[in-house]
């Protein structure tokens, strides 16, 4: 009688240690033909709460698996994805939605398990940063502003990004410094729920964002003049709203599952200044028209106390049937002097993003828009589209501001792709604006997928 020989799993990873952007290749090896092996992936992330993911493969013929193309054969994700042990991720005994570590220079470590039938084990680590070496974060306090400012390697002058966050508020520094590892001087502005701030969006003054800007050309010196404008949700429609209001500020937008009007609080509002339908921004004083502002249309909103539906999206369709009122609200796209970018999510279910980037391009083009516009549309992707290689599973959430439930939209998967097509996009379309001979003719770009 012959015994089987008892083998012992080996992890090679490439690179283990870089930048959360970079794809890995994963493979384990000296297991025995067609063995399984469950292969785990735990990641402490902000606060010690700990992400963690499984999926069981079955070896090839000489021993191997190989993440990059071998899908698993059981497990938290059903397809081949080098990464997909990373956005596979839930948090552990936990409702925690924050994906990044505590303190942005220092790197997230990821720890993976091999377990073979036979109990024989192996561990591997490998590290994700946002920062990379000689990146250098300094806190803005001055002028009235709280931020904080990445500046890359090498010798300057480089061109300025203004990051923008969204209906969570607070200061965006794991995008910023990413853009700082990839030669931009990134600038994560707070404009709420951040030190010294109000703890709501409500009646935020443009004039803020305006000294913001200015701050950025004076005292940062960008490569060209080149100061573009970056947000997300909110930060998406305030990143079209600054161009269009201050055209001469704005180099280019990059608008991150936008809204094309301007809304109201909603779920940032201070419920003591008109929560859900208070105003949200303000310019000389002056309370900016919204599509909550008395909408003839809207019977319902879903942040009433009562937990939303799945699709609470619908109300904004609703909304856009005032039609007065929503050509008050709408954002005058048109002003603005420089290129666009557009990302969003056909399954958005915060807001329609997708729509309201159609919206955007439409008017753009009927009004013969002499720049760059691109809009990057992805299947399957939701409201939550992020930094590339991060945890994609968290569909629905509390709100971090009205603590609200609502749903973000989406798969795993189809996020997972959008984090990392986005981030590719996003980069591409900065690269061709300021590399050498980038000020070409306007022109539009198809719908681009990228592997996770």
């Amino acid at each position: 009688m012959t015994t089987k020989p008892v083998s012992a799993p080996v992890f090679s990873i490439d690179p283990v240690d870089s930048l959360i952007d970079e794809l890995r290749r994963i493979v384990v090896s000296g297991l025995a033909p067609d063995e399984l092996v469950a292969i785990s992936a735990y990641t402490e992330r902000a606060r010690g709460v700990v992400w963690m993911s499984q999926a069981t493969f079955m070896a090839d013929a000489h021993g191997v698996v190989d993440l990059t193309s071998d899908a698993p054969v059981g497990g938290d994700y059903a397809e081949v994805s080098a990464t997909g042990l990373i956005w596979a991720q839930r948090p552990v005994d936990s409702t925690s939605a924050e994906l990044f570590a505590d303190d942005v220079m220092r790197p997230l470590v990821t720890t993976l398990t091999a377990e073979t039938a036979d109990g024989m084990k192996a561990e591997a680590e490998l590290y994700q940063r946002f920062a990379a070496a000689g990146v250098e974060r300094n806190e803005i306090r001055e002028d009235g502003l709280v931020g904080t400012l990445f500046t890359p390697v090498g010798p300057g002058p480089h061109p300025v990004v203004v990051v923008l966050n969204g209906s969570g508020g607070g200061i965006n520094e794991p995008r910023a410094a990413l853009l700082a590892s990839r030669g931009y001087q990134a600038f994560a502005l707070g404009y709420f729920k951040a030190p010294g701030l109000s703890p709501f969006i409500t009646e935020t003054p443009l004039e803020y964002l305006e000294t913001g800007l200015r701050w950025a050309h004076q005292k940062l010196q960008p490569k060209g003049g080149f100061v573009a404008v970056s947000g997300q949700s909110r930060g998406g429609e305030l990143a079209l709203l600054l161009g269009a209001t201050f055209p001469d500020l704005v180099s280019a937008v990059i608008a991150f599952v936008p809204g094309a009007m301007v809304h109201g609080a909603q779920g940032a509002g201070d419920p003591a200044r008109g929560g859900w339908q208070g105003v949200t921004w303000t310019r000389d004083g002056i309370a900016l028209p919204h599509l909550w502002q008395n909408n003839n249309s809207v019977r319902w909103h879903p942040w009433a106390g009562d937990a939303p539906p799945s699709r609470h999206h619908s109300v904004f369709f609703e909304g856009l049937k005032d039609t007065e009122l929503a050509a008050r609200a709408r954002i005058p796209v048109e002003n603005i002097a420089g290129p666009v970018l557009l990302i969003s999510g056909r399954d958005d279910r915060a807001w329609p993003s997708s729509l309201y980037s159609r919206m955007v391009v439409s008017t753009l083009s009927q009004h013969d828009h002499p720049h760059l516009v691109r809009h990057l549309d992805f299947d399957d992707a939701g409201h939550a589209i992020n930094l590339p290689i991060v945890p994609s599973t968290q569909l629905s959430r509390e709100h971090p501001v009205s603590k609200v439930p609502y749903t973000n939209g989406g798969t795993p998967s189809g996020n997972a792709r959008a984090d990392v097509g986005s981030w590719r996009g996003m980069l591409a379309f900065l690269d061709e604006l300021t590399g050498p001979g980038s000020q070409g003719a306007a022109h539009r770009n198809p719908h681009a997928q990228a592997d996770s």
